[in-house]
């Protein structure tokens, strides 16, 4: 070996054991995976593998033997334990090879046959203990052409595949929106910087494999379909290309189809409301700004029953429509929902397993007894379940009437499961009494033995009249029946002798011979027939995958739907209105995660604010003091848009909404030194991309833009990007800002007005407290508060002094001075400039009227001028 712990290059396979013999040839298969060999009660890694487990998992290394002459390096994890250590693994973005013992241990000759039975990745993992019980684990394929992307992703646990291709600017919000835990590409280094640097567990594919028709091919085959008009994906080459990887690996790894796999959703970005990543963030949708999942959006609104239900909110929560038809019929379920009450609804979910998962498992399986268990309750409680939800909708009848799974598949899991199953599958006790009669037989016997044999002693004692005859068992020689040679000319001819002792005979009967073989060989017959009985119940339930799948779908939706009606009830909340005309008109709003804390921690009422936005006034522009809530205001204005536009009630009075098609924001001060990005940097950069991005019916919040440079490069920046926003972009904007001399800018600018959150100052004279009222009022705000902002923060009282007195001698100056620039006026052509040479005669080309000598002769032109310009 060499000094890693790795087999020397020079010695070939057959050189060492054959049990290292086996594993290298599965590590050579497996070479950027941990391949975890089963041996007994135990996973062994070796060599570099070993080296490698044993600083990430903080494992015993061990040399053990030799092989190769040379000491074999191992560690090893028990197999009770298997699924902590790959969580651990998992989480660090490492792949894991399960070598398992396929080969009959009694039967072998030389080492049990192995084999990789599944690979573990952190975008393919669909065991419970690794999952996250209210999030999906996606597994992400991505190719590119020039500036255009294809993915390609699929929830592994759920069945769930989806399509669609973007261009690189639209590449972030749709990484931010499916989050996955791992991505496949064809070259690591052709990947935008920011995905490279993401964090993201990243595994390179071979090239060949992202091919557009292997991957229609292989998506027709996946869904059984002839053509993939029906799923509107049939003009998507890029993203073919990446299902073509995505489901490659997806096999590969589960050394498996994917029977459950059967359905498909194309999202195109034309149709979702564009989130971009800094909308997220911002936002707190998901996760909050120190990276906690709590107090945030969706933690605020899942309060969800069942896992498959939290799923469902947070994709509707990430990827909400344009389109209001989805919405509308949410709204009008929820509303259902609350006039005829939810409760009973949840209260009939809580029992309900999660059968998305589970009928996942079953396909891949990988199904555990209890999650079958688990199912058959929740079919058995399906009636129950049916009564509970409310008529009158049309998506209630819809989702009502997908609560009739056939009933065989209750009835055959309730006479093949027991009641109350073992934990996995190889501790036994699995299948229920009745359902096999050779497995009920097996089971006699190791129960019954002493039964069986007392009653065979009667018996023979009766035949032979031999009275102090015994039947009986010991681990030398098995059973038995002894007699005393007193009364040994009395055996019949049937018995035959098995052992001679000083005062006694030992005999065995055929029947006895053939109740031994099954009693000592019982136990692991049992065991091994349950196992077969297991396989084929999963075998029987693959032709109600489809149905499973269709019925998790409607539980998952009806727990979301139930939710949101919760919500709407305890917090007090709206439903909003969609009209076609431009508008946000919100009245008496309230920031929704705020609100809930401040009632969690007694903190006070939260004041609740309008905002009338619509086709005459599309731009506020909010002075007032830190900490006086303008933050807050702006992002509950973007938070009831979404919540609306995702089908959700709103904490508001009323709410009017026109069409919306993306929420962007620039929130907050954070420089990026890992991409050598300053504060400054990562502003502007966000700034930019909202200039280029945003519509007519976008919402766009702006919050103290131009801050982290010099105050006069600020507000230039800042009037600059307010008057691209309300001249050109024309979006619906909530403009804050610390310089006043934007207040002057609806001046200006019919289409923006300003606003202000107010504040008051009180306490004895010379003590200049200030007290927030956070109401925002019409018109610009008198003054910012920044000292005394200073000073409640604890601010030595020699500073604020010193900084009183200057603010008022800088005050007084700038009065005198009386700034005189125009911050808004329109920029100035750009100089005129005689046209070159080569400009003229581009200018002068018909490029759609040359034939290919003359386009040839021009371009040699043009390479000639090219030279003689300066």
């Amino acid at each position: 070996m060499n000094d890693q712990g790795a087999p020397r290059a020079g010695l070939t396979t057959s050189t060492h054991t054959p049990v290292m013999q086996q594993y290298l040839r599965i590590k050579a298969e497996h070479p950027d995976s941990l391949v975890f060999f089963r041996m007994g009660d135990f996973y062994e890694v070796f060599y570099d593998d070993a080296r490698k487990a044993n600083r990430l998992l903080d494992i015993t290394l061990t040399a053990r033997g030799t092989s190769a002459g040379e000491p074999v390096v191992m560690a090893g994890v028990p197999v009770h334990a298997l699924e902590s250590y790959l969580a651990k693994l998992v989480k660090l973005g490492e792949a894991v090879a399960i070598a398992e013992q396929v080969g009959d241990v009694a039967t072998a000759k030389g080492p049990v046959e192995r084999k990789v039975t599944r690979i573990v990745t952190p975008g393919t993992i669909t065991d419970n203990e690794l999952l996250a019980e209210r999030r999906d684990s996606l597994l992400l394929a991505i190719t590119r052409d020039r500036a255009s992307f294809g993915l390609a992703w699929l929830g592994l646990a759920s069945g769930q595949l989806g399509l669609t291709e973007c261009s690189e600017r639209e590449l972030p919000a749709w990484l931010a929106r499916l989050d996955a835990a791992e991505l496949l590409c064809a070259d690591r280094d052709a990947l935008p910087a920011a995905l490279a640097a993401s964090g993201l567990a990243i595994t390179q594919r071979p090239a060949w494999q992202f091919d557009a028709a292997l991957g229609v091919r292989k998506l027709c085959e996946q869904l059984q379909v002839a053509s993939l008009a029906g799923f509107n994906a049939q003009d998507l080459p890029l993203a073919h290309a990446a299902a073509a990887a995505l489901l490659s690996f997806a096999e590969h790894t589960q050394s498996q189809a994917l029977a459950h796999v059967r359905t498909l959703s194309v999202e195109r970005a034309g149709d979702l409301l564009d989130l971009p990543p800094a909308t997220h963030r911002n936002l707190e949708l998901t996760m909050t700004l120190r990276g906690e999942a709590s107090p945030t959006l969706l933690s605020l609104l899942d309060v969800c029953r069942t896992g498959m239900g939290s799923r469902a909110l947070r994709h509707w929560l990430t990827h909400p429509k344009r389109a209001r038809d989805e919405a509308t019929a949410r709204h009008d379920a929820i509303a259902q929902l609350l006039a005829q009450g939810f409760a009973p609804l949840r209260d009939a979910l809580r029992g309900v397993s999660d059968v998305e998962r589970i009928a996942a498992r079953i396909a891949l399986r990988q199904v555990r007894p209890r999650e079958l268990a688990g199912l058959r309750h929740s079919l058995q409680s399906l009636p129950a379940l049916r009564a509970s939800v409310p008529g009158g909708t049309a998506l209630l009848a819809e989702l009502q009437a997908a609560l009739h799974p056939d009933p065989a598949v209750a009835a055959l899991l309730g006479r093949a499961v027991v009641d109350e199953p073992a934990a996995l599958l190889r501790d036994g006790g699995v299948i229920a009494p009745g359902h096999d009669a050779e497995l009920d037989e097996l089971r006699a016997i190791t129960q019954n033995c002493d039964a069986f044999l007392l009653e065979l002693e009667a018996r023979e004692r009766q035949r032979t009249a031999i009275p102090n005859l015994r039947v009986q068992f010991n681990k030398v020689h098995g059973f038995y029946i002894e007699v005393t040679s007193s009364h040994v000319d009395k055996v019949p001819a049937d018995y035959q002798r098995r052992q001679t002792l000083k005062n006694a005979e030992r005999y065995i009967t055929p029947e006895l011979k053939t109740f031994e073989d099954k009693a000592l060989a019982a136990e692991s017959l049992a065991l091994a027939r349950e196992k077969w009985l297991y396989e084929q119940l999963l075998d029987a339930l693959q032709a109600q995958l489809a149905t499973l799948a269709a019925l998790a779908r409607a539980l998952a939706t009806l727990d979301a739907l139930a939710a949101l009606a919760e919500r709407a009830a305890t917090l007090g909340w709206c439903r909003p209105q969609f009209v076609s005309h431009p508008c946000i008109d919100i009245e008496a709003g309230r920031h929704p995660v705020v609100q809930a804390r401040l009632a969690e921690t007694g903190g006070g009422d939260f004041i609740a604010n309008h905002c009338r936005l619509d086709a005459k006034t599309r731009m506020l522009v909010i002075t007032g003091p830190n900490m006086g809530g303008k933050s807050t205001y702006m992002r509950q204005v973007a938070l009831i848009v979404l919540l609306a536009a995702m089908g959700s009630h709103v904490p508001a009075t009323t709410c009017r909404l026109g069409p919306i098609d993306a929420i962007h924001t620039r929130i907050g001060a954070a420089d990026d030194l890992a991409n050598a990005q300053s504060t400054f940097m990562v502003e502007m950069t966000e700034a930019s991309a909202i200039l280029h991005g945003a519509t007519e019916q976008s919402l766009v919040l702006m919050d103290e833009v131009g801050r982290g440079t010099s105050t006069f490069d600020g507000l230039a920046l800042a009037g600059a990007i307010a008057s691209h926003l309300h001249d050109r972009s024309r979006s619906f904007t909530l403009f804050a800002t610390h310089y006043f001399e934007l207040t002057a800018f609806p001046e200006k600018h019919a289409g923006a007005a300003n606003m202000h959150v107010s504040a008051v100052e009180s306490g004895a004279s010379g003590s200049h407290d200030i007290v927030f009222l956070h109401e925002v009022q019409p018109g610009p705000a008198s003054r910012s508060y920044g000292v005394q902002v200073a000073r409640l923060a604890g601010m030595p009282a020699a500073v604020v002094r010193q900084a009183r007195g200057a603010l008022e001698a800088l005050e007084a100056n700038q009065r005198a001075a009386a700034l005189q620039v125009d911050l808004f006026a329109a920029p100035p052509p750009p100089p005129a400039s005689t046209p070159s040479e080569v400009e003229e005669a581009l200018a002068d080309l018909d490029p759609d009227s040359l034939t290919p000598r003359e386009a040839l002769d021009a371009l040699y032109r043009l390479k000639q001028l090219t030279r003689r310009t300066p």
